[in-house]
């Protein structure tokens, strides 16, 4: 087994050191990560250097076949040491593939219009590492094509149509290892409302995923969604209150709100909805007219500023709500 899969010192065309990092991959060695990453910055290190080489002419006296070959075999390896001090895609693709695997099970508090707590976890584990390893396989499938099209006698590189394929598929497999990682009822919650979030999102420009994390928060991750007294289900998903204007059914039930930093508990009257995909459109509805939330659209951009903004719009009285919030969806939802 290669040492760190580092092969920065080795020829650009040694297709046994790509076999024994490709069998390093195999088995699950987490060093193989870092290599497969550095192998297909190098692939578009070179493909940069070829581009500038074709701008420049290269028809003067001392210019021949054999000196075009010797000079893309220098490319070669000249892309193989600058990947090894990087320029920043080897660890794009290292964070990508990796930091599902690394994810910690983390601890947030409820929502208090739902009066209750959320737990988001996220637990790495054999299914994870899976999709990781299908990642870096990808990687190698690319660099491996790369080197054989070198080989073959200094051929154009991989367009950027195959390197942006490349990146996407490393990019699918990074979501599925964060699928994988996720806790059920993480997953189980994302994949029963997304189509909602979607929608809804097509109508205000927020990303789903950021309401879907707004969801969690003030439902519980749907376990303590409010309740009518009959005890029938009201969908409201998003804490939202019954005010003077509201014409549709209703569900009363206790709720904490936060008055001068201080906890209190009261009965509030709540929207009532038929399904939850009603909640989202309501939600939508509520975000894009009430003028209040102008800045949380302009905002919508970053999951921190998104939710900083509804905090300050007063979408709740908790003073920890847009931490909360922002923790739920970088670190808990995949998208």
């Amino acid at each position: 087994m290669i040492s760190q899969n580092d092969l920065s010192s080795k020829l650009a065309i040694d297709a046994k050191s790509m076999g024994e990092l490709r069998q390093s991959a195999k088995a699950g060695a987490p060093e193989a990560l870092k290599g497969a990453a550095t192998q297909f910055e190098a692939m578009f290190i070179n493909m940069m250097m070829k581009s500038m080489r074709d701008a420049t002419p290269q028809d003067g006296m001392m210019d021949s076949q054999q000196s075009k070959m010797f000079t893309t075999m220098l490319d070669q390896q000249t892309s193989q040491n600058l990947a090894k001090k990087g320029i920043g895609l080897a660890d794009v693709l290292i964070r990508q593939l990796s930091q599902t695997a690394s994810a910690q099970a983390l601890a947030i508090g409820g929502d208090a219009a739902a009066g209750a707590g959320a737990v988001d976890g996220l637990a790495g584990g054999a299914n994870a590492g899976a999709a990781g390893a299908g990642g870096v396989g990808r990687l190698l499938d690319a660099a491996m094509l790369q080197r054989s099209i070198n080989a073959a006698g200094g051929a154009a590189p991989l367009s950027g149509a195959a390197l942006a394929t490349g990146a996407s598929a490393a990019g699918t497999a990074a979501t599925a290892a964060a699928k994988a990682a996720q806790a059920p009822h993480v997953r189980n919650f994302q994949e029963k409302l997304g189509s909602h979030a979607d929608e809804a999102s097509r109508a205000t420009g927020i990303p789903a995923k950021f309401m879907l994390g707004q969801a969690a928060l003030e439902s519980g991750w749907g376990k303590r969604e409010i309740k009518g007294r009959d005890g029938s289900n009201s969908h409201n998903l998003f804490g939202i209150k019954a005010g003077p204007g509201w014409k549709g059914k209703v569900a009363e039930a206790v709720t904490t709100e936060f008055v001068n930093g201080k906890a209190q508990t009261r009965v509030e009257k709540f929207r009532a909805y038929d399904s939850y995909a009603d909640s989202f459109k309501d939600y939508a509805k509520l975000i894009t007219t009430n003028p209040r939330y102008e800045k949380v659209l302009a905002s919508a951009g970053d999951a921190s500023s998104f939710a900083q903004g509804l905090q300050r719009a007063g979408y709740a009285t908790d003073p920890q709500y847009a931490s909360k919030l922002t923790r739920i969806i970088k670190h808990s939802l995949v998208g």
